[in-house]
């Protein structure tokens, strides 16, 4: 997320309603990623990618039957995207998400980012899974980093210059938080 997004907005919000996304979503979401890839540094992306690969990698994250939602306006615009991806690929690592989560460029201030959060959240505890990894792009993103621990994500660590973007070099922060029931008890089915 941009560090701008949580300026107050000067008018009145619109009603923000989220929901699953579809394959109609994808030319505003590859839009609103592709803003940050140029203009930002929560992705390392450098080159934005088209549409299609957004849908291949759409179809990855519903093939594991984990949430990709929209954050739509009440006209029906796309104002963020958010999703929970696998954290790594070892089935070791099989409950445990990394969570993405980009707000229009134009919607800062509305609370998408907020909402998309609590609504990723509440889908991964639904799901049995266990915990959630962020890892915010910039440290200097001092928003994105307000906004998950404000949902009870720690800070566990921060990597120096890991990345190299827009003519300065990047760090990546890394925050964690559990769900449900964490590590209290075996997921299901496990033995």
């Amino acid at each position: 997320m941009d560090t701008q997004a949580f300026s107050l907005p000067s008018r009145p919000l619109p009603a923000i309603r989220i929901r699953p996304s579809r394959d109609g979503d994808l030319g505003a979401v590859a839009a609103i990623y592709g803003h940050h890839v140029r203009h930002g540094t929560a992705s390392f992306e450098v080159e934005p990618p088209g549409i299609e690969e957004m849908r291949r990698r759409r179809a990855d994250i519903l093939a594991r039957n984990l949430p990709y939602l929209v954050a739509e306006d009440d006209a029906g615009e796309i104002l963020g995207y958010a999703y929970a991806g696998a954290y790594r690929p070892r089935a070791a690592y099989g409950n445990t998400v990394e969570d993405s989560i980009y707000a229009r460029h134009d919607a800062r201030g509305r609370g998408v980012g907020r909402q998309l959060l609590a609504e990723l959240i509440a889908r991964c505890e639904a799901l049995g899974l266990r915990q959630m990894v962020a890892v915010v792009g910039d440290s200097a993103n001092e928003a994105s980093v307000r906004l998950h621990q404000a949902f009870g994500f720690t800070l566990v660590g921060t990597l120096h210059a890991v990345g190299r973007k827009h003519g300065r070099w990047l760090d990546s922060v890394l925050l964690q938080r559990p769900l449900g029931q964490a590590d209290g008890t075996a997921p299901a089915g496990e033995g």
